[in-house]
This record gives C-alpha cells, structure tokens and sequence, in this order.
C-alpha cells in the first residue's frame, strides 16, 4: 500500500539539523581520504549556507554509504506501558516493532545511519506504531497490510544521496501504523536540542 506523497523534498528549506548531517558525512569522509583538506573546506562552506535540500545533496552525491553493517537486531515492543526510541542511537539494519498495548514509537531523527538499507517490520497491534524519519530518507512500504487499524505513509518519496531506504513490511493491526517526517513541533525540538550540543 503506498499513501498520498507530499511534493519533491528537493525544493523545501534544509535545516540546521540537515546541514549538520551533511557537515558531519563530509568531515568522516575526509578522515578516510575519499576528499581532501580543500575540497573539504570548500564543501563545508556550501553546505553551511545552503538553503535547501537541492542545494545539499551534491555534496555527498559521490560519497556514497559506508559499507553495509548489519549489527543486532532491534526488538521494540510497546507491551502494557509502550515502547518509545528517540534520541541519539545506533541503528541496525533489521529491526522489530510491536505495538502491543500501550504503543510504540520508532524516531530516527537524531541518529547518524550510514546503511544504504534498513529492513523495519512492524505490527501495530492494540496500541498502534509511530514511525519519524528525517526528511530526505524514503521508505518503501507497498508490503505492508492495512489490518483493521489501517496504515499511513506520510512521508516525501524522494531519496537524497548518502542516505538509507527503509523497507517496512507487517500489519496495522488493531492500532495502525504511521510512518512520517518530523512534523513543526519536532523540528523545532530538533533545533534546541542541536544548539545546546553546540554550546558544550
């Protein structure tokens, strides 16, 4: 099942969060060598005024991911009370989610993946799954059952360079299951909680 898209990502205003993840991908890329001091430099000043996502992806269009990583699965599982993983953390390439009773609630705005693919099943269950992706990651989610409580994909279907597919398969379940950006209210979060990191 594929929902209603919002508009191409390319032409929307990047944020101080967007331009750091490119700032930090291309920093790493010249710890390993792929880009020199100058070019990096060079690069570090276009993404630091760049103004849309348009504007951002050249950038790191030929750096590519870094190799595949499968690490452990993920198991999330809401239970009574529900489940909620947010934050800085490190992402697997195959991870479960279970809605249980109380919810369950997958954000991947703050972590910093470079896995081309991520495999993410779901079930929603009674108490239903939210899933928030950053704007400019894409998700493929056409094996995903409605169930009773329905499923909604609410996010771009545009992929910018350097940055993973998540593939969701599962059920809605009796909750539903939501996949979606950040929306005003947690982008706004997101800006606060990146100034503060850059005071320290």
């Amino acid at each position: 099942m594929t929902a209603e898209r919002p508009n191409s990502v390319s032409r929307l205003r990047a944020s101080d969060a967007d331009r750091e993840a490119v700032v930090d991908q291309l920093r790493e890329a010249a710890a390993e060598g792929r880009i020199d001091l100058d070019e990096l430099d060079t690069r570090l000043g276009q993404a630091l005024g760049a103004k849309t996502y348009a504007e951002l992806a050249p950038l790191t269009a030929d750096l590519g991911p870094a190799p595949q990583d499968a690490g452990k699965p993920l198991v999330l599982k809401g239970g009574i009370h529900g489940a909620v993983r947010t934050g800085r953390w490190k992402v697997p390439s195959h991870i479960d989610v279970d809605g249980g009773m109380g919810g369950a609630k997958l954000d991947f705005t703050l972590t910093d993946c470079r896995l081309r693919e991520i495999e993410l099943e779901v079930n929603g269950q009674m108490g239903g799954v939210r899933i928030i992706i950053p704007a400019g990651w894409a998700a493929e989610t056409d094996e995903v059952d409605p169930g009773l409580g329905g499923f909604k994909d609410r996010t771009r279907d545009e992929r910018l360079p350097g940055t993973p597919l998540i593939r969701v398969t599962g059920t809605g379940g009796m909750g539903g299951v939501v996949i979606r950006h950040p929306n005003v209210w947690e982008r706004w979060k997101l800006r606060r909680a990146l100034r503060r990191r850059k005071s320290f």
